[in-house]
Formats: C-alpha cells, sequence, structure tokens
C-alpha cells in the first residue's frame, strides 16, 4: 500500500465519522435524512443500521480493491471519502441552519 493510499484510507475513516456524527446531530435537531436507503437503516436499527451500511460500503471497496492494478487502488478510498466528505459539508451546512 502507498502512503497516498494509506492516507485516503484515513480519510475515509475520519470522514465515515463525520458523516455519521452529523447525520445524528441533524436527526436530533429535526433535520430529515434525504438518502431514502439510509433512512430506512436509520428508522429501522438506528446508529447500528448506519454503521452497517458504511462497514458494507467500505467491505466492497476493500474486496474490488484487489481487483485494480495498484496504482489505481487509490481509487478506491478517494471514491469513499469523497461523497462522505461532501455529506459532512452539506450536514454542516443544514445544522447551521437550525442552530
Amino acid at each position: 500500500m502507498t502512503d497516498l493510499e494509506w492516507y485516503l484510507w484515513l480519510l475515509v475513516a475520519i470522514s465515515l465519522v463525520g458523516d455519521v456524527v452529523t447525520t445524528f446531530v441533524g436527526l436530533h435537531l429535526g433535520l430529515a435524512e434525504s438518502n431514502p436507503i439510509a433512512r430506512a437503516a436509520i428508522d429501522g436499527w438506528g446508529l447500528a443500521g448506519m454503521l452497517a451500511l458504511k462497514a458494507g460500503a467500505v467491505g466492497v471497496g476493500l474486496a474490488c480493491r484487489s481487483l485494480l492494478e495498484p496504482a489505481y487502488r487509490p481509487i478506491v478510498p478517494a471514491g469513499l471519502a469523497l461523497p462522505w466528505l461532501v455529506a459532512v459539508v452539506v450536514n454542516m451546512t443544514l445544522i447551521s441552519t437550525v442552530v
């Protein structure tokens, strides 16, 4: 694993935690989850449901990573981290409108 890929996996972990925390803060403040799959998981199983979805995404990424040439493997954590980072920014923006 290259340094770049290692740092991107670290970014995955940070963005995952950020997304989960800001999602639940937003829900506590009365905001709604816009992703219907995440909403169903949260409504059915709460935090465990959200963490299971995130773990599933990371698991798929890890499984697919081995199918790529080493030079392209950083694409996997980048592809996981980017949407979660966007979600954190969106969540924080929405949270700031209600506090």
